[in-house]
């Protein structure tokens, strides 16, 4: 336990952050050949396209997720906060669970042609992120 009495996972060293930073330009890099818009999240517009980041977490690593449009993702955000049935999602909540599910594998797919290691991240922490775990080449 911390002085704080709570545990806070464990970082990364720096060994393993300059490799995942080195990896991330990497996936950068491929992808951005591909004509899809890709950003870092330190230096994030909130422009639509995919963001790769370095997670700082010793289980953590890279991640390449997909964002929306400010106004589209704030459209959805206004639709679940009003509630929904999950029996019966309106369509244009349907539309964006649609739009991120595409994308993830269409991420997914391009790095895993280009080389990498690559899979679905756990969805409970990352969302619909992909998780890039090296490069095969």
């Amino acid at each position: 336990m911390s002085e704080n009495d709570f545990n806070l996972p464990p970082k990364a060293t720096p060994d393993v952050m300059r490799q995942r930073t080195e990896l991330a330009g990497k996936a950068r890099h491929t992808l951005t050949q591909t004509g899809l818009p890709v950003c870092r999240e330190d230096v994030s517009t909130g422009e639509p396209g995919v963001t790769v980041r370095v997670d700082p977490l010793a289980d953590g690593g890279v991640l390449a997720e997909w964002a929306t449009p400010e106004e589209f993702t704030s459209e959805i955000v206004k639709i679940l906060a009003s509630g929904v049935d999950p029996s019966n999602l309106p369509q244009r909540l349907r539309h964006y669970e649609n739009v991120q599910t595409c994308m993830r594998e269409t991420i997914l797919n391009i790095l895993a042609s280009a080389g990498f290691d690559v899979e679905r991240a756990d969805a409970h922490s990352y969302g619909k992120a992909v998780h890039v775990r090296g490069f095969d080449l």
